[in-house]
């Protein structure tokens, strides 16, 4: 199974740590963030993985190669001239996947060991176009869900804003995104967006004809790495 990771951030929320280094590079426990998702990757067979780059992008191209990439097969979506966000990010890179199977898409700022192939075997069970790991956790942002656990719409209660995508419900599940998400190959002749946009504007727009759904984990380990607060 191969896999991307979103590495290209500003990392503002981590200021002014990353005013010097990207935040992939961030340290938590002695390890870079981009190694925790690495490691993770790893642990679940994944030997192929892009990394799309834009803030400081040379200090984690060297860092890669000093580390001689951890074994793996590691390609680089350098977008340092435009920083295209999630969706935007994946669509430039989705050149890596075509012809394969089944691939994940992680947040460099994600700490988990949840169990992808959990995920990977619902995934190929449900056949979705896209299968998001969800947990219960508050948050100012919620991914909405019908009774058959597809994706509905989005919301952030903080501002009172929300997006639904389909009417066809009888009642609505709000959770957490956690970062994490395998999809099909068949999404990529889909990415008709152009630019810069979100993974999450995207699934939104194909949940309006396509299967996105839910995968709900509770159990494993999480953590928002992204957060200043939360590393100190």
């Amino acid at each position: 199974m191969k896999a991307m990771i979103l590495a290209a951030g500003l990392g503002t929320r981590l200021k002014p740590i990353t005013d010097s280094i990207p935040k992939a590079l961030v340290e938590i426990n002695g390890k870079s963030l981009l190694e925790h998702s690495i490691d993770h990757l790893k642990l679940f067979g994944v030997k192929e993985v892009i990394i799309n780059v834009h803030h400081f992008s040379d200090q984690i191209i060297d860092f890669l190669e000093k580390k001689k990439n951890f074994g793996l097969n590691i390609s680089i979506s350098n977008e340092q001239d435009e920083l295209l966000d999630t969706g935007g990010g994946f669509k430039k890179a989705a050149w890596f996947f075509e012809g394969g199977g089944p691939f994940v898409i992680r947040n460099v700022d994600v700490l988990s060991d949840m169990d992808l192939k959990a995920m990977l075997d619902f995934h190929k069970k449900h056949k979705p176009l896209a299968t998001l790991a969800v947990r219960n956790r508050e948050t100012a942002r919620y991914m909405l869900f019908n009774e058959k656990w597809e994706l509905i719409g989005w919301t952030n209660v903080s501002t009172g804003e929300r997006k639904l995508s389909r009417k066809d419900y009888k009642r609505m599940y709000p959770l957490a995104f956690s970062g994490i998400q395998i999809l099909d190959p068949a999404i990529i002749p889909l990415l008709t967006d152009e630019g810069r946009f979100s993974l999450i504007s995207m699934y939104l727009r194909l949940s309006r004809e396509k299967r996105i759904c839910a995968f709900t984990d509770n159990d494993s380990f999480w953590f928002d790495a992204g957060k200043r607060e939360e590393n100190t």
